[in-house]
């Protein structure tokens, strides 16, 4: 299923089904920035470890039946969709991936064999993290993503003569932005500014092939890119339709 938002002039194209089927359906080289979260494959480790997190919170991630895959299928399923990924990306486009520390070496490595140039890991750090068991260890509150760059070793970078850190900082996602509903992964729309802004150009294309409650898109819109997101949950992809289509461009 998918469905364009004509009233943003076809500049938003939502598919509704599994993200290798959507993207199989669209046209080679016609993105300029991957920026995605996908599952960190967790699920099975977080309820081993009998974490108590499903007590905790009502939408914990190991529970939502979207995180549970063996390494092998997990790792076979991203090797197929940094395939599809490099073959939508234009030459010097940029990707960023959202993913657990302890799965960047796997990541990397299939993103490699794909053709994709590793460019850097960086960190995004919670200001407020749950202090989940924070009388018996460290508190989480870190995620890394990792930034690649496709047939070319650099591409778009608008730091405007400043430097920019591979750490970014903000708060967890505000209540104002799950106002549409909860997804237990989702980022602030303050993060992902920075990549978008950074790492893409107005009217270029930003593909999140794992969109979730569809905070990418939202922020491309806002900032006046094309966007196309894929989601496999009915429920979420309902609830990322109503947030972009109530989202307001930026005015020039």
């Amino acid at each position: 299923m998918s469905e364009t938002l004509s009233n943003l002039e076809s500049n938003v194209l939502l598919f509704n089904e599994d993200c290798i089927d959507s993207m199989s359906k669209l046209r080679s080289e016609s993105v300029e920035l991957i920026l995605t979260d996908p599952p960190y494959n967790l699920g099975l480790f977080m309820k081993d470890r009998d974490t108590n997190l499903k007590k905790m919170r009502d939408n914990f991630f190991g529970a939502a039946g979207w995180d549970d895959l063996g390494f092998a299928d997990w790792e076979a399923s991203m090797n197929n969709f940094f395939a599809e990924s490099t073959r939508l990306l234009k030459k010097g486009g940029a990707m960023i991936v959202f993913m657990s520390v302890i799965k960047v070496e796997t990541l990397i490595r299939l993103a490699e064999q794909n053709g994709l140039y590793y460019k850097t890991t960086g960190i995004w750090h919670k200001h407020n993290p749950m202090p989940r068991n924070m009388n018996l260890h460290f508190v989480n509150s870190t995620e890394a993503w990792v930034y690649f760059t496709y047939k070319k070793k650099t591409g778009t970078f608008n730091n405007a003569g400043k430097a920019v850190h591979d750490f970014f900082e903000t708060s967890v996602t505000p209540g104002t932005e799950r106002r549409f509903g909860k997804h237990p992964t989702q980022k602030p729309e303050q993060l992902l500014q920075q990549f978008i802004h950074l790492l893409s150009n107005e009217g270029e294309t930003v593909l999140d092939p794992f969109m979730g409650s569809g905070s990418t898109g939202v922020v491309a819109k806002r900032n006046r890119r094309k966007f196309i997101g894929i989601e496999l949950n009915k429920e979420y992809f309902q609830n990322a339709t109503e947030r972009i289509k109530e989202t307001k461009v930026y005015e020039t």
